[in-house]
């Protein structure tokens, strides 16, 4: 048997190989950073089994959450659709909430309620009223805009009951408020707002899309406008009287409401309707005519004295036409000043709803005094323009007043035959009349050749009396004491309230009441001078004389709630008048030479017109009959 020995090279093998071991451990052993992201590895593992736990209890969590949920919201649709049917998809939404979507331009401050889908604010950004208060037409409910229309599984629904979703988006530099009252994702009734920057004016559409089957087309669809309009002005009775309904119809026929009381109308083709709240206005257009329109308006100033929120409630109705069952209605709003020059840029007519007069009252205030006070007010201050205007209107208009104090004049140099005619023929009257008419007729000085002149001024003065309170650019013009050339002015609060006259008082008409005084003295004397008395018909005279006090006094009463700036026309107006009957008397008319030249008239034949010789043939026949009467007495 062969003996085992010790094998030395093994052994050194076996000590090279774990030498060799020994030195790759030491040399593959990691460094301090690499223990560090070892140890942060570890630790993202141990989060990420964490987060997958929690991942897993919450998920059962929201699992057993929405069955309650879903069962919920089942149960309130199902209700929601026995109330609306197929609208209660829009009261489903998440903007079914009472919420409002706001839009500012340069002029307007404008808010669209969720609920209605109609404008529930608003604001004239460059405007306040008389206490510096932003002039608000839409606020706090005083408005309701509503669609009334049955549906095709027989239910009636109301607009401002239902809940619209709004969107809002650019159309190059216009901003456009979408409102809609939706059945499906694709299938709604619109109503589609477009705002212009710097624009009073609103484009306003009602379209449906997919309603065929759901709008009852074959019943009435009515839309209804209501508002309530707020006060503005320091005098409720002035605003008040310029505040009304006013609307176009039939291709351009003008016709207004009553402003006093409770009045309605139903009119066709109406192209648009204003509810005027004196300097501002809120106006619905239409590009195609409305069929039949009805119209109501309130009055809600019981008591002028009463300090009051509201002046007038309008309300206007009218059907919308379906197409195929759908909507298409193109109309608009304008919210802004009652001012002529904005309102004549849109160019159908809104103008008109301006009260300056009817027939040749108004095309002399809109032809005449509008464009002569703009180009005054342009470059002179409000006051001074009202005076320089006054100052053109009386010159131009002296002619007038010469003829006026002419025939006076002439009637007065008369005076004494007259007076002997009457004498003469005391116990004839018609004898003494017919007389004096020949001879009247012969100097040529017909009492009425005085009144013709004074007929030719009153279209321009009852203008003026519908110009100065119409007049927008007055508003909030000061001149002198006055603060508001549109409103009365104040030199004195009284602790009490006179009937007719107010619990203020007011300078201007003040002063024009003591003009209209001295010329009605002045004119008026020379007329009782120069009148005969008639027999068997009033006293002129006394009439006159009574007058002359009276005129001042209404003068004094009416216009103490009125605008100062027209009591300041009537003040210069008459200041004028009586400079200018004092040149005519003192300087142009010389009652000799009229008495010299009515002797030549006497002279010259004279052709009686056919209503003088009609009159003078009347009389002659009734002094016929009342001589036949007196011979059959004997």
């Amino acid at each position: 048997m062969e003996e085992k020995k010790f094998d030395l090279n093994s052994i050194i093998g076996f000590v090279l190989i774990f030498g060799i071991l020994v030195y790759m451990m030491y040399a593959n052993q990691p460094t301090p950073e690499e223990l560090a992201e070892q140890e942060r590895a570890k630790q993202e593992q141990v989060e990420a089994e964490k987060q997958a736990q929690n991942q897993k209890e919450t998920a059962v969590t929201t699992a057993e959450d929405y069955s309650v949920a879903n069962a919920q919201d089942s149960t309130q649709f199902v209700a929601l659709q026995n109330k609306l049917g197929a609208f209660a998809y829009s009261a489903s939404l998440p903007s079914a909430k009472s919420n409002e979507t706001e839009v500012k331009t340069e002029v307007l401050d404008l808010k669209f309620s969720n609920k209605g889908g109609y404008l529930s604010e608003v604001k004239l950004k460059k405007f306040v009223d008389f206490d510096s208060i932003p002039i608000y037409l839409i606020k706090d409910g005083n408005t309701d805009f509503n669609i009334n229309f049955g549906t095709t599984d027989s239910r009636i629904l109301n607009t401002q009951d239902l809940y619209f979703e709004p969107t809002v988006t650019k159309n190059g530099e216009n901003t456009v408020v979408s409102m809609k009252l939706k059945v499906s994702a694709n299938q709604f009734l619109e109503y589609r707002y477009e705002i212009q920057p710097n624009d009073y004016m609103v484009d306003f559409t009602i379209r449906s899309q997919g309603l065929s089957n759901v709008i009852n087309s074959s019943q009435p669809i009515n839309l209804d406008w209501q508002l309530q309009t707020y006060r503005h002005d320091k005098s409720i009775s002035y605003e008040n009287r310029y505040t009304r309904l006013t609307y176009q119809y039939e291709g351009g026929k003008i016709d207004k409401l009553s402003p006093t009381g409770e009045d309605e109308e139903t009119e066709v083709d109406v192209s648009w309707l204003s509810y005027r709240q004196h300097f501002f206005s809120s106006i619905l257009t239409s590009k195609v005519p409305l069929k039949s329109v009805q119209f109501n308006s309130t009055d809600l100033v019981e008591n002028e004295e009463v300090d009051t929120v509201f002046t007038k409630a309008y309300q206007t109705r009218f059907a919308l036409e379906a197409n195929a069952g759908e909507l298409n209605q193109e109309l608009g709003f304008y919210f802004g000043p009652t001012d002529n020059k904005v309102l004549q840029k849109y160019d159908i007519g809104l103008e008109d709803s301006i009260p300056f007069g009817w027939g040749i009252f108004g095309w002399i205030n809109r032809y005449v005094f509008v464009p002569l006070f703009a180009f005054l007010a342009s470059f002179l201050p409000y006051g001074v323009a009202i005076i320089v205007m006054t100052i053109l209107i009386k010159f131009l208009l002296s002619f007038v007043q010469y003829k006026q104090f002419l025939s006076q004049a002439k009637l007065k140099v008369l005076k004494p035959e007259l007076d002997a005619i009457r004498e003469k023929h005391k116990n004839n009257k018609m004898k003494a009349q017919q007389e004096t008419m020949a001879l009247q007729n012969k100097a040529g000085a017909s009492p009425l050749s005085g009144c013709l002149p004074a007929l030719i001024q009153l279209p321009v003065f009852y203008a003026l009396f519908q110009f100065f309170p119409s007049a927008f650019d007055l508003r909030q013009k000061s001149f002198l004491w006055a603060d508001d050339l549109s409103s009365y002015d104040i030199v004195a609060n009284l602790p009490f309230t006179i009937p007719w006259y107010g619990d203020h008082v007011s300078l201007f008409p003040i002063l024009a009441s003591i003009a209209i005084f001295f010329y009605m003295k002045m004119t008026t004397g020379q007329q009782m001078a120069s009148q005969p008395t008639q027999e068997g018909m009033p006293d002129m005279a006394k009439l006159m004389k009574y007058m002359i006090y009276i005129s001042p006094l209404m003068m004094l009463f009416f216009f103490n709630n009125y605008a100062s700036g027209l009591s300041l026309y009537y003040f210069i107006s008459n200041v004028i008048s009586i400079g200018i009957m004092l040149v005519i008397k003192n300087y142009i008319l010389d009652e000799d030479k009229i008495h010299a030249q009515i002797q030549i008239n006497k002279k010259k034949p004279k052709k009686q017109s056919k209503f003088q010789k009609k009159m003078a043939d009347m009389m002659e026949q009734a002094e016929l009959q009342k001589q036949a009467q007196e011979k059959r007495k004997k």
